[in-house]
């Protein structure tokens, strides 16, 4: 069984339709462990609270997703003891610590972090960090 890191923005394609949700939606179909870090669920009920404020979804929608969501089996970590690396990758690359912490927990636990984040994915190609990075497409390949 194969371990990733996923970060929210292959999640919330689980339950909201959006460009790559096939990709991300197959990924629950497959025999992987998944890892994220305690501040995901923060994280995706921050995307969803934003569809709500657009007018993209109802509030009541919203609530039954994050339910849905909490039932999906995911490995649980600490953020605190990956933020010095966080901090360090996000110092060198410009990036949000927030997205940096995905890619320090796959970095600690010696596995890739699955995206579909593009401008976090794109910015980090030409970094030593792109063999812990996997776009959500390229999964399956």
């Amino acid at each position: 069984m194969s371990r990733y890191v996923l970060d929210a923005s292959v999640a919330i394609k689980w339950v909201v339709t959006e460009v790559h949700s096939d990709a991300a939606r197959s990924l629950l179909k497959s025999n992987h462990t998944f890892l994220v870090p305690d501040f995901f669920f923060a994280e995706v009920a921050n995307v969803l609270w934003k569809r709500v404020r657009r007018g993209e979804d109802t509030a009541d929608n919203a609530r039954q997703t994050l339910a849905d969501l909490t039932t999906i089996p995911l490995e649980m970590y600490l953020s605190q003891p990956l933020m010095p690396l966080a901090l360090d990758i996000a110092l060198q690359n410009n990036r949000a610590v927030y997205d940096s912490l995905y890619l320090a927990l796959a970095i600690t636990q010696q596995c890739q972090m699955v995206t579909a984040d593009e401008k976090f994915y794109n910015a980090l190609q030409n970094t030593t960090y792109v063999n812990n990075l996997l776009w959500v497409e390229n999964m399956g390949r």
